[in-house]
């Protein structure tokens, strides 16, 4: 618990970045520490109380939602299993008994802070990622411009990650139609508010974002979103839905595919919407 939460304070305060040191030294800082507990029982029943009552903390106090909790654990595990096996191995080798003492099993949390600055003055500006998403649909470009501009309800189907907590939008008012003009998305937990860099009917909308609240994703930071419009054949358009957004969480090769899926996600809930709403209206 000690570990959990000296990791959440450098966290929570900024002075630690969402990065190796918190997603693979502090795990296998962890793994080491319950290593030494003489009992091993002991040891994994302490670990397992305490990763329960943190996350329940997270939870409950909205600083993380539930999917973020979720996508962290096999991060975790791993790492901490790593830990464990270099516990066994300095117990064994090293110090034998005397490594299993309250002192020893401080030692990697000590490493780990240190760790902290020296990753903080090596941390580049956040990754920005850019993820966009179409579909076809047998409408004119001004019919899915029209469509997509302001929704009141979008109520189709989940896709299955807001079945866990993924942020879900409930409507999108696009305040006046013009450059500097403001469109509000309403999420349940949260908004994101946008301001009109460009438009055109039926060939495009583009909007930086310059608000957002949701719950927890300190490590998210949301950039441009851009409806494209473009006719296909005499009667169809393609939509295509680009989202930019930057991230802190690393390692890149772990987190950019899950935050891939997550806006995939996002843009097929919307876009399924969309072409509820056409076939009903036209």
């Amino acid at each position: 618990m000690l570990y959990l939460i000296v990791g959440f304070a450098f966290l929570h305060f900024g002075w630690a970045e969402y990065g190796w040191v918190i997603f693979v030294a502090l795990p296998v800082a962890i793994g080491t520490a319950t290593g030494f507990v003489s009992i091993k029982k002991i040891g994994l029943f302490g670990l397992l109380l305490a990763l329960v009552s943190f996350f329940c903390f997270l939870l409950f106090s909205q600083l993380e939602g539930f999917l973020c909790v979720l996508c962290a654990t096999p991060i975790f595990l791993v790492p901490f299993f790593l830990g464990r096996w270099i516990s066994i191995l300095i117990a064994k080798y090293l110090y034998k008994k005397q490594a299993r003492t309250i002192k020893v099993s401080l030692l990697p949390l000590l490493i780990v802070v240190l760790a902290i600055p020296v990753e903080n003055a090596m941390i580049s500006e956040p990754v920005v990622e850019i993820q966009a998403t179409s579909r076809i649909l047998p409408y004119s470009p001004e019919q899915v411009y029209d469509a997509i501009k302001s929704v009141d309800t979008l109520d189709v189907e989940k896709p299955w990650l807001m079945h866990l907590n993924l942020p879900i939008p409930y409507k999108c008012i696009l305040e006046k139609e013009e450059v500097g003009g403001l469109r509000t998305c309403y999420f349940e937990g949260g908004r994101i508010i946008e301001q009109v860099t460009a438009i055109e009917r039926g060939k495009h909308l583009k909007m930086d974002v310059i608000d957002y609240e949701l719950t927890g994703r300190k490590w998210l930071g949301f950039k441009e979103a851009i409806y494209e419009f473009e006719k296909v054949g005499q009667d169809s358009c393609r939509i295509t839905r680009i989202t930019t957004y930057t991230s802190e969480l690393k390692p890149r090769a772990y987190w950019q595919p899950l935050e891939e899926l997550g806006i995939q996600q996002e843009h097929q809930f919307v876009l399924d919407n969309l072409e509820k709403d056409l076939k009903s209206t036209n």
